[in-house]
């Protein structure tokens, strides 16, 4: 029998003491895609940091021991993991704008780690970035190259993290729920780049999902966790068709089947109309006109008083924008009325007192919640 990449023996950790973790062994094979699932707090993505050492050194402490063949790198040298950490073990984190540096465009990110593991520099490394950045589904690859990480949206900041994590080809990739950010339409296409990529190049996948749509399109293999340990495990198969532990049975039959409650929806809320948001692109030298990415284009739509209203597209589409020009968070063209007034001709001030009555729920927690 093949020895395992990764032999995870006894894994305990505990932040400032309190254990969240607890004696979790853990097998990951050459080759393989093993699927980590359970409910939010359960243990998943603490368990996945584990295996590269990311936990914050201060208040947590590991025990146990983490091999990749057959070195234990919770006692490995800052030398040796500096070597392993997006080389040969990768990870897909799942907060892309905490993750990227707001700082450097995507070309220069995704060239940092092709210049330290590969040597690739100047030509070379930009071609196997648009390389890249194609193979994640990035539309005009070559015009996202100088653009920051707040220039895109949460769908293609996700994919750049995700053309990061393959730029070397690792044995291992760690994916901390690699779908949350993008759209329905793309999810199919990055699981299935996945999966051609884990049977091409014989790479691990350790996938981390509360997905389980997702997992039963991937896995090969499930380990069911809940409350730091791991509650069953077994073949994809053999699991959805016949889970063996009231957790996993609860998982499984947790999809959602409720009605929406029927009620009378007359008075317009919310009216938006002929809005407009565009972004304008450096003009160049010798062109007289300057050119605009429309992230919003002409948009109309009323919404009444206790409706819900989806407003649904691929990544980059515009979904997010036009939330933000709603809120009045960005400059927009057109009428936007919320009860009757008039907002798009109101100052910041003015909108002070109608911010109780708006109120968002942003993509990204991390970059939403204070510190």
């Amino acid at each position: 029998m093949t020895d395992p990449l990764i032999q995870i023996r006894n894994l305990r950790v505990a932040f400032n003491g309190a254990e969240v973790v607890h004696g979790l062994d853990l097998d990951i094979q050459p080759g393989e895609c093993l699927a980590l699932v359970g409910e939010s707090g359960s243990g998943k993505s603490v368990t996945a940091h584990s295996i590269l050492r990311l936990l914050p050194a201060r208040s947590v402490s590991t025990q146990g021991s983490i091999r990749y063949k057959g070195v234990d790198l919770l006692q490995a040298s800052d030398k040796v993991l500096r070597g392993l950490r997006g080389n040969r073990i990768a990870m897909i984190f799942q907060e892309p704008m905490t993750s990227l540096n707001p700082l450097h465009t995507v070309e220069k990110q995704i060239g940092e780690i092709l210049a330290m593991h590969k040597g690739l520099k100047g030509k070379a490394a930009r071609e196997r970035t648009l390389e890249l950045l194609g193979l994640v589904g990035i539309q005009n690859p070559t015009q996202r190259l100088k653009a920051l990480p707040h220039q895109l949206s949460g769908g293609q900041r996700q994919r750049v993290m995700i053309a990061m994590a393959l730029a070397n080809e690792p044995e291992l990739l760690i994916a901390d729920e690699p779908t949350t950010a993008l759209d329905v339409t793309v999810q199919l296409k990055i699981l299935e780049l996945l999966k051609s990529l884990q049977q091409r190049l014989g790479m691990s996948l350790l996938l981390i999902s509360h997905d389980l749509n997702l997992v039963r399109r991937i896995a090969q293999r499930v380990c069911v966790m809940r409350a730091g340990e791991i509650v069953e495990q077994a073949d994809c198969q053999t699991l959805f068709a016949d889970p063996q532990h009231p957790y996993s049975r609860l998982l499984i039959n947790a999809e959602p089947d409720g009605e929406p409650v029927p009620g009378e929806h007359t008075q317009t809320l919310l009216s938006v109309d002929a809005l407009k948001v565009w972004f304008p692109l450096p003009k160049p030298l010798l062109r007289r006109e300057r050119q605009y990415i429309k992230a919003v284009d002409g948009v109309s739509f009323e919404l009444l008083k206790g409706q819900t209203l989806g407003i649904v597209g691929e990544s980059g589409s515009g979904k997010s924008t036009l939330g933000q020009a709603i809120l009045r968070l960005i400059d927009s063209e057109g009428s936007i009325r919320f009860a009757n007034k008039e907002l798009s001709l109101r100052s910041q001030q003015l909108m002070r007192p109608l911010r109780k009555r708006i109120q968002v729920v942003f993509q990204d927690p991390f970059g939403s919640l204070s510190p």
